[in-house]
Parts: C-alpha cells; structure tokens; sequence
C-alpha cells in the first residue's frame, strides 16, 4: 500500500511492508541494518510516485545516486510480522544532491527517524547535475 502527500519539507510518500522472519534474530527483532534497506524501499516508491525512475536514470542518462551520508536512530523494536509505515520525505534538494528524512511506524508507533543524502555521479565517478525534468519531478508536491 502506497500514499503519497506533500510537506513544508517537500514531497511525502507512505509504503508499507510486513517484517519478515529473515529480517530478524533468533528473538524476533529486526536486525539494525534492515531499515537502511526499509529506507529505500520508501526512497523508491516516493520517487516513482513523483515520476522519477532510477531506472530510467541509470540506463537512459548513466547516472547514478550513491548515498554521501546515512543515519538511523532506533527508538523501539521492529519485530517478526510487523506491518510498517515507512514515511519518506525530501526535505533537500540541489542540482546535485538530494537529502530524504525517513519515519518507520508500526500502528502509528514510532519506531525510527533517519536519513540519507545522495550525489549525483555519472559512471564513470565524476559529479553530475540532475537535469531539469528530474529536478521539477522531485520538486513537485502531489
């Protein structure tokens, strides 16, 4: 299930997904590294909602986003079964870069904040600059 929304920070979408059992430990909690992964999962449905394809950046213009910087702050258990909220937002965005704020809830609960900040590189590692359809895509607030 997808929900899309727009924020004074900039665009929002909602996805969820069911914490699966390979996701966990022996106790049924979710291992940390998983919501880096949670993470994209919500980048990827915000930016195809906003009409942006990474595939189509890749394959098409050659460029790639890699991640510059990362943080995640665990407030509470993530847990087998779980159905989460993963609520992403782009709260910054250059010709360059582009910063997304992430929220994962359970039940409206939440459980973790964080964030991650992306530079636009062509293949071959030197900088690169969204072009202007990908820039107005991000931008728009649905």
């Amino acid at each position: 299930m997808s929900k899309t929304s727009a924020t004074q920070a900039g665009p929002s979408h909602e996805t969820t997904l069911r914490v699966r059992y390979a996701e966990t430990d022996q106790g049924g909690v979710a291992y940390h590294g998983n919501y880096f992964a949670w993470f994209e999962v919500g980048r990827a449905a915000l930016c195809r909602a906003q009409g942006f394809s990474y595939h189509r950046m890749e394959t098409e213009l050659g460029m790639l986003l890699p991640v510059a910087d990362c943080a995640c702050r665990f407030l509470k258990s993530a847990l087998y079964d779980d159905v989460l909220t993963i609520r992403a937002t782009i709260t910054r965005l250059t010709r360059r870069t582009v910063t997304f704020q992430y929220q994962v809830k359970r039940e409206g609960e939440l459980l973790a904040t964080g964030h991650t900040t992306h530079v636009a590189i062509h293949r071959d590692n030197s900088p690169a600059s969204f072009p202007e359809h990908a820039l107005t895509a991000l931008a728009a607030r649905v």
